[in-house]
């Protein structure tokens, strides 16, 4: 009898546990072609008011996930709070995941002079630019994949100095047990509000810090919204008065904090997206099945909330689909 309550306990929590992990997030975005519904995208975002209060929450905001690229205001922070003096378009580099447009290349070779390091002290992956029209143009100019080309190079660079700076060792420097990685996760930890619940590994290979989408968005409020001369300000100053360094010419991120004053912004791959506007009104989201092309129409409705009125938001939202030469639809917000 004891035997058989038992099993019969555990089926039933097992079964409630597995209809939880069953729970979709709501629909984010639709994909609609000639008037059809073919696809959705769902997912999870947070809508902080000013005073830091969430305004608006669709899915889980307390779930943790990996915010990818979108962290890297954090690992910037990081390294200033290592001693390394980084500012202008040294420090939004720093801070970016550049598209490999020619000018970002050039600043990255200049950094790694200036602290005695080549490109083969990198750790980056070797890769092509970020940018489909770079891309394009890097391969037909003969160019072949590279760390420095890699969108984190930047990133990379600035934490090499710092180790050197510290006489920490380069070996390991994206061991989560480095010292410099240590710092970077408690910089994560202080601005979000929150414990790191699970270290990967991102696609640069540096340690990634998961975190809520609530955690987030308050980390880039708390960056927007610091002391002047704070590591943390200095990074979102830098970002904000370099966008094209922090991502390219021809990205959203560029857009919105060079057409909304006082905006940070930041994609990571994997469909996250954080910003932070100046009166400390932010946001996160994460598109489920980590599907970019959903990440402007969202983004562009996600601001609407907050209130942003700006023409750029129509640009960002633009996301169509084509149908031989002609737009046949489009992938639009759905809340």
């Amino acid at each position: 009898m004891s035997s058989t309550s038992s099993t019969s306990s555990s089926t039933t929590v097992s079964a409630g546990a597995h209809a939880l992990a069953r729970v979709e997030p709501p629909v984010l975005a639709e994909v609609v072609r000639s008037g059809f519904v073919e696809g959705r995208h769902r997912g999870s975002l947070v809508l902080l008011a000013a005073d830091g209060r969430v305004e608006l929450e669709l899915g889980d905001s307390e779930a943790p996930v990996f915010p990818r690229s979108s962290n890297k205001p954090m690992q910037a922070a990081a390294v200033l709070r290592a001693g390394l003096d980084l500012s202008g378009e040294r420090l939004a580099l720093a801070a970016a995941s550049h598209s490999g447009e020619p000018f970002h290349l050039e600043l990255v070779r200049t950094m790694l002079a200036e602290h005695g390091l080549t490109a083969d002290d990198l750790r980056t992956p070797q890769d092509l630019p970020l940018d489909r029209v770079e891309a394009e143009a890097y391969l037909a100019a003969g160019g072949v994949r590279e760390r420095i080309v890699m969108n984190c190079s930047g990133k990379h660079t600035a934490m090499l100095a710092a180790c050197d700076l510290n006489r920490w060792p380069r070996d390991g420097y994206l061991d989560p047990a480095h010292p410099l990685q240590k710092l970077v996760r408690m910089v994560v930890e202080e601005t979000a509000g929150e414990r790191v619940p699970v270290v990967g590994t991102d696609g640069c290979g540096a340690p990634l810090m998961a975190l809520s989408l609530a955690g987030l968005a308050r980390a880039f409020r708390h960056f927007v919204l610091a002391a002047p001369g704070t590591a943390e300000r200095r990074v979102a100053d830098a970002m904000r008065a370099h966008p094209e360094y922090v991502a390219g010419t021809r990205r959203s991120d560029t857009w919105l904090m060079r057409e909304v004053p006082g905006t940070l912004s930041k994609m990571g791959a994997e469909a996250v997206q954080a910003v932070a506007l100046a009166d400390g009104r932010a946001l996160a989201f994460k598109i489920e099945d980590g599907g970019t092309r959903a990440l402007g129409p969202v983004l562009a409705r996600a601001l609407q909330l907050l209130g942003v009125e700006a023409e750029v938001l129509a640009r960002i939202g633009r996301a169509p689909l084509m149908g031989g030469a002609d737009v046949v639809g489009a992938v639009r917000a759905a809340f």
